[in-house]
């Protein structure tokens, strides 16, 4: 059996070898998270299906009731093909903010790279999202909308929204730790996102000269990014406002890690 010598200068070292090394963690945390969220539930898996039909279905009726333009396609389809990446980010990021706290005494008895805590939260998310998406799929049929080329750019932009999801989560749930005060504030941030972020409306309703600001959210690429795929290029996607998306997730990537990295010596302590 391999030993594991646990000094400080090695861990930094030997870091993200480790995270290769407890990679059957992420499964088995996912797993786990999976189980018990279904668990003594009479609908099990259905709930994955009902919170993002319903919710595709108060912002069609919304869309109706407000005249937001589909550009030709399906108001549900539009609407829906939003709600995949948004339910998607939203479960991530409350399920990832809030991993550290609710596995304090793993973390307080046994070494293993953190980092896996929160990463196994969103494989958790990726999973209730593929389950979404078969959904998604049967209604492009009952509408007859059958997938272009774009679609091969799905896996890149299903990757751009973990990576969208991962970046804060990691941020967010290293600050939980030490200020509790946060999760109060992330549902109320996630419910804010969800109304700024184009899911009942396409991005073309944004005034030009606003476009670039309101990429700054890096949802707003993600989203237009799986409409272009999704729908035959429609949604309102530019190269410009998309590769603005593109960069702020990356940057919140590279802070969340950051962060969580210069923090995660301090959590058995502080949690």
């Amino acid at each position: 059996m391999a030993r594991i010598i646990i000094e400080p200068d090695r861990i930094e070292r030997q870091y993200w070898h480790d995270l290769w090394y407890y990679r059957e963690l992420f499964y088995v945390l996912a797993w786990r998270d999976i189980s018990v969220k279904y668990k003594q539930t009479a609908l099990g898996v259905i709930w994955a299906i009902l919170q993002p039909l319903i919710t595709t279905v108060i912002f069609t009726i919304f869309a109706k009731l407000a005249k937001i333009p589909s550009g030709g396609v399906p108001a549900p389809l539009l609407v829906m093909a939003a709600t995949l990446p948004w339910q998607f980010f939203s479960t991530s990021l409350s399920g990832s903010s809030q991993s550290l706290v609710v596995n304090s005494n793993l973390i307080s008895k046994v070494y293993f790279p953190r980092m896996i805590i929160p990463a196994g939260a969103v494989i958790t998310a990726l999973v209730d999202f593929m389950i979404t998406f078969v959904l998604f799929l049967i209604l492009m049929a009952w509408f007859e909308v059958i997938p272009t080329w774009r679609f091969v750019a799905l896996p890149f932009l299903i990757v751009m929204a973990f990576v969208a999801a991962l970046g804060p989560g990691l941020l967010l749930t290293a600050l939980n730790v030490k200020y509790r005060d946060f999760r109060y504030i992330i549902p109320f941030l996630v419910q804010i996102g969800m109304y700024v972020s184009p899911v009942a409306f396409p991005s073309t309703l944004v005034p030009d000269q606003w476009r670039w600001l309101y990429s700054l959210n890096p949802m707003v690429g993600v989203i237009d990014g799986f409409r272009w795929a999704l729908l035959d290029g429609k949604g309102g996607i530019t190269l410009p406002t998309f590769a603005i998306s593109l960069v702020v997730t990356g940057l919140l990537a590279v802070l969340g890690i950051w962060y969580f990295r210069k923090t995660e010596q301090t959590f058995a302590d502080v949690i």
